[in-house]
């Protein structure tokens, strides 16, 4: 099969090259994935599970990418709970080869059944963003009708469905980001936008709930704005302060069956409206790492060429 692989380290994002790997074995609970689209994360190729195995040994070459979306090509001995030729969309293991290649193995209980009617190209934008603003929202943070949270980088892959999902469930919502992001944080309902580049955090007040996706001076201050039983929430570093009067999380995202199975639902329902940007082919997928900053929205690789 094809696949993207890097065996450097050191390389970065020039080490990234399409090459000829051997098929994937399914092991015990596994399920081999035709993958129809795939996606990735800027910077895991910093990551020492790119590297090495849950057991510290190296697995270099490796194959980045961790969201797929695809079809079912083959059960593993014992795996229960999808079939072949089934649609799928989910999170491969951080310490495994990865999405970008045309099949992958990964856990069962990775991936979630995907509807007939979502394309492979919205599905695949759900795993990692979706999954983190549902878990920093809902699991770490507690989010419920009436509290405001603050979420900052919200016109982002995560932010924005944050965004969404905290207004769905009847949160007042303020969402940051840069000036010519104030439309579209507004369009996906947030109450409140807030330039961070105009004046900062000053005049927020305090909120129930921070969900920061940003990172360094932004993070710090936010801690200050947590209200007396609130939640700072991070997905960019550990927050350097405590709240006073609350607390703080930083988390990474996991796999979760449940929580797709109701992401998608929102999804069909039109309740959830992913952002995508560039759409590219599986041989550009080096490229596509280097251009993603530059570019609004989820990036998605697409490997198969044609979808079902």
């Amino acid at each position: 099969m094809q696949a993207i692989t890097v065996e450097d380290r050191d390389a970065g994002v020039g080490g990234l090259t399409l090459t000829e790997r051997p098929y994937p074995h399914a092991a015990e609970n596994d399920v081999i994935v035709a993958v129809h689209t795939a996606g990735f994360t800027p910077g895991e190729l910093e990551w020492p599970a790119t590297w090495t195995d849950r057991a510290g040994r190296d697995r270099t070459p490796t194959i980045p990418g961790h969201e797929l979306s695809g079809v079912v090509a083959e059960l593993g001995y014992g795996t229960t709970g999808l079939s072949v030729g089934q649609r799928v969309f989910g999170l491969t293991d951080w310490a495994r080869d990865g999405s970008l290649a045309e099949y992958t193995a990964v856990e069962a209980r990775n991936l979630a059944p995907l509807a007939a009617d979502i394309d492979h190209t919205v599905a695949v934008t759900l795993p990692i963003s979706g999954l983190t603003a549902w878990q920093g929202l809902f699991v770490h943070a507690g989010l419920t009708a009436g509290q405001t949270v603050l979420i900052h980088g919200a016109a982002g892959g995560v932010g924005s469905l944050a965004v969404q999902l905290a207004r769905e469930v009847g949160a007042r919502v303020i969402g940051t980001g840069r000036a010519d992001h104030r439309e579209v944080v507004i369009g996906f309902g947030a109450d409140v936008f807030v330039d961070l580049d105009a004046g900062g955090l000053d005049g927020i007040g305090e909120v129930d709930v921070v969900f920061d996706v940003v990172g360094g001076d932004v993070l710090e201050q936010s801690a200050a704005l947590v209200r007396p039983g609130g939640t700072l929430v991070s997905i960019a570093a550990p927050p350097p302060v405590q709240p006073s009067r609350g607390g703080a999380v930083f988390f990474i995202v996991e796999p979760d069956r449940a929580q797709l199975t109701q992401l998608a639902r929102r999804v069909r329902d039109g309740r959830l409206t992913p952002v995508i940007g560039a759409v590219c082919p599986l041989a550009d997928a080096a490229d596509a790492f280097t251009r993603r900053r530059r570019t609004p929205g989820k990036t998605v690789i697409r490997v198969a060429g044609g979808q079902s």
